[in-house]
């Protein structure tokens, strides 16, 4: 009934019958690959229903993880697939588009100008209010950027410049439980590349009303992105946040004025005059940190 499913009139048969090779991949692998299924599957990812489209990527990236193999292996990725998956990408629900980006995150070009040509497909889904269609988006394009094209060209410095405004966005989100989320893969992203959001360190300046949760990672956020240019601000800032209630923040924040002297040799004796200042407050665990 399945292989029957796969090929069946109506789309919604075609998308839940997708889903449903990966579930029988997980309690039989090898029936799948006996009967064929991961051809079927791959046949799907060109099909004229983007939901379709969707489906069957999502089922081939859950096979590929549990294989542990590379879904560009499992996909069998072709430059015509490639076509149909970014034309699938502007018709598909945004959990769809979710799973199409997480698979193209996972392909890199051999050329260049393919890349290019795929992240002015991805760029518009910046714009996405969907938080996690944003994050998918910029992993692809960050991908690209590190694997396929030089990251020093005028090109990437342009898609820098695209790829702040939606994290600012995100961070300064409302809800305390989405704000952390964002700077949690914010963090990941500076890590990688901190030029994208060099400029916007006031976005990470703690808030009175911040959960402690948040105050921390902003802070080991702020670490990461100090510089010469911005290291009074975040001294100050720092030194503020060491006159705070909670304990274990103002421990935190004593201990980042150290790492901040350890990242900038030029910025150490100002941190240590900094750290004097407190020492001076004789507040006992200031003192102590």
């Amino acid at each position: 009934p399945l292989e029957r499913a796969l090929k069946d009139e109506d789309p919604y048969v075609r998308k839940t019958a997708a889903v449903c090779v990966a579930k029988l991949h997980d309690i039989s692998p090898d029936l799948v690959k006996d009967r064929g299924f991961l051809d079927l599957l791959r046949d799907l990812v060109a099909d004229a229903n983007p939901t379709v489209v969707a489906n069957a990527v999502a089922a081939l990236s859950e096979i590929a993880d549990e294989e542990k193999s590379s879904t560009d292996d499992v996909m069998g990725m072709s430059s015509a697939k490639l076509q149909k998956l970014l034309a699938a990408l502007n018709e598909c629900t945004e959990w769809g588009q979710v799973s199409i980006l997480d698979a193209l995150a996972k392909y890199v070009p051999e050329e260049a100008k393919d890349a290019e040509r795929i992240i002015e497909r991805v760029m518009p889904r910046l714009q996405h209010a969907n938080s996690a269609v944003v994050l998918s988006a910029i992993k692809v394009i960050l991908q690209y950027m590190h694997e396929a094209l030089d990251p020093e060209s005028e090109l990437c410095v342009g898609y820098r410049k695209k790829l702040s405004p939606p994290l600012v966005t995100m961070v300064n989100t409302a809800e305390p439980e989405l704000c952390y989320v964002a700077l949690r893969n914010v963090n990941l992203i500076v890590q990688r590349d901190q030029r994208i959001l060099e400029n916007e360190i006031k976005i990470f300046f703690c808030r009175y009303n911040d959960p402690l949760y948040v105050k921390l990672e902003k802070l080991e956020i702020m670490i990461r992105l100090v510089s010469d240019r911005t290291v009074d601000q975040v001294l100050l800032e720092l030194k503020e946040y060491s006159q705070e209630v909670d304990v274990d923040f103002v421990r935190t924040a004593i201990k980042a004025v150290g790492r901040v002297a350890v990242k900038l040799e030029n910025a150490a004796q100002r941190c240590v005059n900094v750290l004097l200042e407190l020492i001076k407050a004789r507040v006992p665990y200031v003192v102590q940190a």
